[in-house]
């Protein structure tokens, strides 16, 4: 068992360094073939932070886990609001300005509820999965087209801005999506192998372990990524990162299972972790806009949405 940890352990890892490395790759490409760097920043980069659920996603499905593949898309959601967004404004505070930020949330808001809908009846059928696929690409092109019309006194653009990459060469570019290519989907299923025999091991069904160690442990570059853009002042592109993330979890993520592996999931999902990824959902809903009192998500905040974590780990174990 020792040793499926550190798999498990040594795969996270290289998964978080492979896809910074792609997205990293992929995005000092895009800008020297001429792709402006707010295009960039809203598109690849943005979709980088969900690289690695994607890909353990895919392989989970592929490998006959689906449960595993739904399990990490709704616990990386919960766990990016209720841990990492909730340890962040107890570093600091977000302040939340930016109007691109405030399209998105209502966005979130209704594809939960769609994702909701779908998982009702206890399955995820192949044309669900084809729908939250298209919606993803629509997404990522609404994105793109979002990237030309921002307004110029956003404070989301600069911040974006700052995430591109420059004066890489092209040649070590393409290297980078290479290795991020081979990397990315053969950690993923070191990954997965090795959850799968941790939670036969702990008695833990795919589920459980696809929305705790899983979702965890690709949810990390998330938390660094957020308490270091909060300590530049870049609140924006902090919570934006988390919004845009559990976005494309929802579309990209949930998507797998239903494309490659369509089937009956455990009813746990919808019966109780849809209901708590919808709840934090609503709360990030209110607090950002302000509705409850003040223009930002503080540490009180922070410490409602840490407190509903910790009581669900509860109800997971319990």
């Amino acid at each position: 068992m020792l040793v499926q940890v550190l798999i498990f352990v040594l795969g996270l890892i290289v998964l978080s360094w492979a896809a910074d490395r792609f997205v990293y790759g992929a995005s000092a490409l895009a800008r020297n073939i001429g792709i402006s760097p707010m295009m960039i920043g809203l598109t690849i980069v943005a979709m980088g932070s969900s690289a690695p659920e994607i890909v353990v996603s895919a392989i989970a499905s592929v490998n006959g886990a689906p449960d595993t593949a739904v399990g990490n898309a709704l616990g990386s959601n919960i766990t990016n609001i209720g841990l990492v967004l909730a340890v962040t404004a107890l570093v600091k505070p977000l302040v939340v300005s930016s109007t691109t930020l405030k399209r998105e949330m209502p966005a979130l808001l209704v594809i939960t509820l769609l994702a909701m809908g779908f998982l009702y009846n206890g399955k995820l059928a192949h044309f669900e999965g084809l729908i939250l696929f298209g919606l993803f690409i629509f997404v990522l092109a609404g994105m793109a087209w979002l990237s030309l019309h921002v307004e110029k006194g956003d404070p989301l653009m600069a911040d974006t801005v700052g995430e591109v990459p420059s004066g890489e060469n092209t040649g070590r570019a393409v290297v980078w999506i290479g290795v991020g290519l081979v990397l990315l989907p053969l950690s993923a299923h070191y990954i997965v192998d090795s959850a799968v025999h941790i939670a036969r091991y702990f008695g833990l069904s795919e589920l459980v372990i696809g929305l705790t160690i899983i979702a965890l442990g690709t949810s990390l570059p998330e938390l660094a990524a957020s308490i270091a853009g909060v300590r530049k002042g870049e609140d924006d592109l902090a919570l934006g990162n988390i919004i845009g993330s559990n976005i494309f979890n929802l579309l990209a993520v949930l998507s797998m299972p239903g494309l490659i592996a369509p089937g009956i999931i455990d009813p746990d999902a919808y019966n109780r972790d849809m209901y708590v990824m919808l709840g934090l959902t609503v709360m990030l809903f209110f607090f950002s806009f302000s509705i409850i009192g003040k223009k930002q998500i503080g540490r009180l905040e922070g410490s409602l949405l840490l407190a509903a974590f910790i009581g669900y780990q509860f109800w997971l174990f319990g």
